[in-house]
C-alpha cells in the first residue's frame, strides 16, 4: 500500500517511522521544511517525498498538520487525490476538522474519516517522533453514514500493525466534549500552574507530583491556541467546573474546615478510583 503523510512534525513523523518499521507499506511525505524533508529520507522514515505528482498513487492519505492547515490542504489537492483512496486527518480536534473536509471529500468522491491518535509528548518536531509512539495507545475514529465496514476493517488492521492497541469510535462533537477535559483542559492547569512565582524558587524543594503536574506547560502556543480555540465551548465549560471545585478548596482552608477538606479529598479520591485509568 502506498501511504501519504501530510505533517513530519511529532504525530505524522511518528506515523512514517511506526510504518516503515512494522510494514511493508511505502510512505510518502511531506513538511514545512526542507531539513526535516532531509532528515526523513536519510533516516528511512519516508520512501520519497510527497508530491501532487505521486498524490493520485496513496492508497491512504494521512493529514498531520493543525486543523485550519488540514482543511486547506485537502481544499488545495482534493482534484489528484484517487477515488479509490482513503484520507484520515490525525487532528486534535475533530468539529470544525470534519465539517470542512467531509463535503470536499463527497464532492471528489475519495473517502474520508476523522482520525485522532491518542498519544504524543511534550516536545513537538520530527526529531521528538519514535516509532514506537503509539503503542499501547488508542486511535479515535469518527465514522458517518458514508463510512462502509470494509473501510473501518482496512482502517482497524492498519492501526493495530503500526502498534496501537485497540480503535475507538466517536461522533466528531462527542470526540471534542470529552478532549476538552481528558487532553485541552491539563495544558491549561499545567500552564497556569506554573505561573505561580515559587515555581522559580522551588529547587530542591520538588519531585514526581511537580514534574507531573509542569509536564505539558512545555507546549506548542501556536498549535494549541488553536486547538483551545476551535473547542472553545466545552473547554470554557470545563475550565468553569475545575474553578468552581478549586473554589470549594480555597474556602475550606480558609475557614480552617478540616471536616470539609477531607470530604472534599475523599471524594477527589473515590472518584479517582471509580474512573480508573492512569
Amino acid at each position: 500500500m502506498n501511504v501519504g503523510i501530510v505533517g513530519l512534525g511529532l504525530i505524522g513523523g511518528s506515523m512514517a517511522k511506526s510504518i516503515k518499521a512494522r510494514t511493508g507499506h511505502t510512505v510518502y511525505g511531506i513538511a514545512r521544511s526542507d531539513e526535516t524533508l532531509m532528515m526523513a529520507r536519510m533516516c528511512g522514515a519516508i520512501d520519497a517525498p510527497l508530491t501532487r505528482e505521486n498524490l493520485p498513487q496513496c492508497d491512504l492519505i494521512l493529514v498531520a498538520i493543525r486543523p485550519g492547515a488540514a482543511v486547506e490542504w485537502v481544499r488545495r489537492n482534493a482534484d489528484v487525490i484517487s477515488k479509490s483512496a482513503v484520507l484520515v486527518d490525525l487532528c486534535g480536534v475533530k468539529r470544525v476538522v470534519v465539517e470542512g473536509i467531509a463535503p470536499i471529500a463527497e464532492q471528489y468522491g475519495f473517502a474520508y474519516i476523522g482520525g485522532h491518535p491518542m498519544a504524543g509528548k511534550e516536545r513537538g518536531g520530527f526529531t521528538s517522533a519514535t516509532e514506537d509512539l503509539y503503542v499501547g495507545a488508542s486511535m479515535i475514529l469518527t465514522p458517518d453514514k458514508r463510512t462502509d465496514m470494509q473501510l473501518l476493517e482496512m482502517l482497524k488492521a492498519f492501526f493495530l500493525d503500526i502498534g496501537f492497541a485497540s480503535l475507538t469510535f466517536s461522533t466528531p462533537d462527542e470526540h471534542d466534549r470529552i478532549i476538552a477535559y481528558t487532553s485541552q483542559l491539563a495544558h491549561i492547569v499545567s500552564s497556569a500552574y506554573i505561573k505561580s512565582p515559587e515555581a522559580q524558587r522551588r529547587r530542591g524543594f520538588s519531585a514526581g507530583s511537580f514534574r507531573d503536574m509542569t509536564r505539558v506547560a512545555r507546549l506548542d502556543e501556536d498549535m494549541w491556541t488553536e486547538l483551545f480555540l476551535d473547542d472553545a465551548d466545552y473547554l470554557t465549560k470545563e475550565v468553569g467546573e475545575l474553578i468552581r471545585h478549586l473554589t470549594e478548596y480555597q474556602e475550606a482552608l480558609q475557614n480552617r474546615d478540616a471536616e470539609t477538606l477531607h470530604a472534599l479529598l475523599k471524594d477527589g479520591r473515590e472518584k479517582k478510583a471509580s474512573a480508573g485509568g492512569n
